[in-house]
C-alpha cells in the first residue's frame, strides 16, 4: 500500500525518496523501504544511493536471494573508480560492503558443514575492502567473520588494529554510534567483555534514534557471543526500547466543554502515557476506535513514537461504526491520528456486513505486524491493553484481543479500566446471512499439466495426484475444505501454520517424485499460492456440501498463477499471522509487489520457507 507521504504528480528529488526509504527502515518496515526506493528509481533510474537502499532493505528483511539478484541487476557489482569520483568514496565503500554482507547472510543460512568456508569467503570480501580503505566498518566485519571461520589469529589482529584506529575524541555526532558499536564488537572479538559492556550505555545513547543500526549490532553481537560462548545478558543495555500492540475498550465520554475532557478519559490517558514511557515504546500497532485506541495513538504520537494503524474495513464505514457513536469530537481525533500514522493498513476492502469476524481478523494482522517488526528490530514486543477484565464473548472486543495475545506467550500489560456502560458500536443495517470465518487458503496447480496427452493422464492421476493427496490427508488438521479439478488443488485450513506445513510438504513430495520413471515429463512442477483472510462459509448448492467463497478466496486464487515453479508465495496477512503463532518455524522472504493474475491488481508477496 502506498504511503501517505509518497509523491503523486511532480517528480521528487532522489534525496526525498532516500529519506522516505530510510524512514521506513527506522520502523523496521523493510518491505515498504524497498518499494519506496524502487518507486524512486522509476524516476531516477541511475541513482546509486537508491539502488543501495533498495538492496539493503531486502537484505535486512532476510530476503537474501532476492537481494543478491537485485544487487547484480542494478549493476552494483560493477562499480569502479569513475563511480567514486561521481558519487563519493563513502557510498562506493558501502555498496561493496553490502555485497560482502550478502555473502555473510548466505553463510548464516547454510548448513553447519558449509558455514566455515562461506564465513571465510565473506571475511575475505570484507578484508579486501578494509585493506583498500582502512575503514573500520568492513574491518570489524572481517574480524568477526574470521573468528567465525576459525581464523582466530587474523580476527584478533584486525580487532586490535581497529581499536587503535578509532579515536572517539575526533568522531563527530553522525558517526559516533557506529564507532562505539565497532569498538564494542572489537573488544568482544578479543574476549574483553568487561570493556565491551562499559561502552554499551554510551553506544545506546548515541544510537537510540537509529533502531536499525542497533538491531544490526545486536544481531552481530548475539551471533559472535553465541559462537564463542561468552555472556550475552549485558546486550539488554543496547535494546531497552520496545514495540507494542495496543488495544482497549470503546467508550463514549461526554462532549468536551471549554476544552476540558471527561476525568475518566484524562486519568486513562495519564496511565497510558506512563506505561509507554516505562516500556520505552518506539512503535505501536493497533486499530483506531473511539476511546482507548485513540488515547493510545495520541500518546504514541506525543512521545514521538511511530503509529501503525490497521483498520478492519474501509475508513468511512469504520468511522461510522466504531468512532462516531462516541461523539463527533472522537471523529476529529480519529482523522488526526490517521493522518499522522506512519503506516495505515486495511485488513480487507470488503464491507462490514455486521460481521465481527473482521474485527478479530484485523487484530490478528496488527499483532502479527508488531511481532514481525520486533523480530526485525531485535527488540522486545508486548501488548498493553486497557481492559475491565470482563469476558465480552464473541470473536471481537477487548477480552478477545487480550486472549489472543495471551495465547502467544508474549508479555502483556493490563491497565485496569472500568468503562462506562452504554452503546459502544453503531448497529449494522447490512447483516449478511452467511457467516465469514478467517482461514488460511492454498491454491496449487502443476505447471505444464496441460501438455500431457491422454496416454499420460491416467499415470498422472494414479501417481502424482495420489502422492499429493497422501500429503493432504495425513497430518494437517484442522482441515476445513479440499477440492480438486484436473491438476488444481484448493485447500482451506483453520490456521496459517497448518497451511504452511502442508504447502511445503506438497512441494517436497513433488520434488521427490521420479517423473521420468513414471513416464511423465520432467518439467512438471508445482506452484502454490497462500492467503489468510475472511471467507464466507456456506453450502455449495451444486456440490451439496460446505464450501468457502468470497473476495479473499479470489485473491488467494490469483496468487498461484504468478508463483514461480517449485515455490510457495504468500500474502502479507499470511506472513503476519504466521509470524504471530509460528515465527520460530517459518520465514517469509519479501519478493516485492507482484501483479496478480487476471488483472486482479498488485500486492506484496513473500516466499515461504522453513527456518
Amino acid at each position: 500500500m502506498p504511503s501517505a507521504d509518497a509523491p503523486r504528480d511532480a517528480i521528487a528529488p532522489a534525496d526525498d525518496w532516500q529519506r522516505r526509504a530510510r524512514q521506513y527502515e527506522r520502523d523496521f518496515e523493510y518491505f515498504r523501504a524497498y518499494d519506496t526506493a524502487v518507486q524512486g528509481l522509476a524516476e531516477h533510474p541511475g541513482d546509486l544511493a537508491l539502488k543501495y537502499r533498495a538492496v539493503l532493505a531486502l537484505a535486512k528483511s532476510e530476503a537474501t536471494p532476492q537481494a543478491r539478484k537485485k544487487y547484480q541487476e542494478f549493476g552494483l557489482d560493477r562499480i569502479g573508480d569513475a563511480d567514486i569520483a561521481a558519487h563519493g568514496a563513502r557510498l562506493v565503500t558501502d555498496i561493496a560492503s553490502l555485497d560482502a554482507r550478502l555473502l555473510k547472510d548466505m553463510a548464516l543460512s547454510a548448513t553447519k558443514s558449509e558455514q566455515p568456508a562461506r564465513f571465510a569467503a565473506a571475511a575475505s570480501a570484507y578484508q579486501q575492502i578494509y585493506d583498500r580503505t582502512h575503514d573500520y566498518y568492513p574491518g570489524i566485519n572481517a574480524a568477526t567473520l574470521h573468528l567465525l571461520s576459525d581464523d582466530t589469529a587474523t580476527a584478533r589482529k584486525i580487532a586490535r588494529e581497529i581499536i587503535a584506529l578509532i579515536d572517539l575524541a575526533k568522531i563527530g555526532d553522525d558517526d559516533r554510534y557506529y564507532a562505539l558499536a565497532t569498538l564494542i564488537e572489537a573488544h568482544a572479538v578479543l574476549g574483553e567483555i568487561e570493556r565491551a559492556k562499559a561502552l554499551a550505555p554510551e553506544a545506546y545513547a548515541a544510537g537510540a534514534h537509529e533502531g536499525t543500526a542497533l538491531a544490526s549490532t545486536l544481531r552481530q553481537l548475539r551471533l559472535l557471543l553465541g559462537v564463542t560462548g561468552q555472556d550475552q545478558t549485558w546486550l539488554s543495555t543496547l535494546s531497552p526500547s520496545s514495540i507494542i500492540h495496543f488495544a482497549g475498550h470503546i467508550f463514549a465520554s461526554s462532549t468536551p466543554v471549554d476544552d476540558r475532557r471527561d476525568p475518566m478519559e484524562t486519568d486513562l490517558a495519564v496511565v497510558i502515557a506512563r506505561e509507554l514511557a516505562s516500556a520505552n515504546v518506539r512503535s505501536g500497532y493497533g486499530s483506531l476506535a473511539a476511546g482507548a485506541d485513540i488515547l493510545f495513538a495520541e500518546a504514541l504520537l506525543a512521545r514521538g513514537a511511530s503509529l501503525h494503524v490497521t483498520l478492519p474495513f474501509n475508513r468511512e464505514e469504520f468511522a461510522e461504526i466504531s468512532v462516531r457513536p462516541a461523539g463527533e469530537h472522537w471523529v476529529e481525533r480519529f482523522e488526526r491520528c490517521l493522518a499522522a500514522a506512519r503506516v495505515v493498513r486495511y485488513a480487507t476492502e470488503d464491507r462490514y456486513l455486521g460481521d465481527d469476524q473482521l474485527f478479530g481478523y484485523c487484530t490478528e494482522l496488527s499483532m502479527g505486524m508488531a511481532v514481525l517488526a520486533a523480530r526485525r528490530g531485535e527488540t522486545a514486543v508486548r501488548q498493553i491493553v486497557a481492559w475491565d477484565g470482563s469476558d465480552g464473548g464473541g470473536a471481537a472486543g477487548t477480552a478477545a484481543d487480550a486472549a489472543r495475545w495471551r495465547r502467544t506467550g508474549l508479555p502483556q500489560t493490563v491497565i485496569p479500566f472500568a468503562r462506562p456502560k452504554g452503546r459502544l458500536r453503531a448497529p449494522s443495517t447490512h447483516v449478511h446471512p452467511i457467516p465469514r470465518v478467517a482461514c488460511a487458503m492454498l491454491f496449487a496447480d502443476v505447471h505444464n499439466y496441460s501438455k500431457l496427452g491422454d496416454a499420460q493422464l491416467p499415470s498422472f492421476v494414479r501417481t502424482v495426484l495420489a502422492e499429493l493427496a497422501s500429503v493432504i490427508g495425513t497430518a494437517w488438521r484442522p482441515l476445513r475444505y479440499v477440492n480438486t479439478w484436473g491438476d488444481a488443488l484448493y485447500i482451506v485450513f483453520e490456521d496459517a501454520g497448518s497451511a504452511a506445513h502442508c504447502a511445503l510438504a506438497l512441494q517436497e513430495k513433488m520434488a521427490a517424485l521420479d517423473l521420468a520413471a513414471l513416464g511423465l515429463p520432467a518439467d512438471l512442477q508445482l506452484r502454490i499460492g497462500g492467503h489468510f483472510g475472511p471467507a464466507f462459509q456456506g453450502e455449495d448448492p451444486v456440490l451439496k456440501r460446505s464450501a468457502y467463497f468470497g473476495a479473499h478466496v479470489s485473491r488467494a486464487a490469483r496468487i498461484e498463477p504468478v508463483t514461480p515453479e517449485g515455490c510457495v508465495y504468500v500474502t502479507e496477512p499470511f506472513a503476519a499471522v504466521l509470524a504471530l503463532h509460528h515465527g520460530g518455524e517459518f520465514a517469509c522472504e519479501y519478493v516485492g509487489v507482484t501483479a496478480a493474475a487476471k488483472n486482479y491488481g498488485s500486492m506484496p508477496m513473500f516466499l515461504l520457507r522453513r527456518r
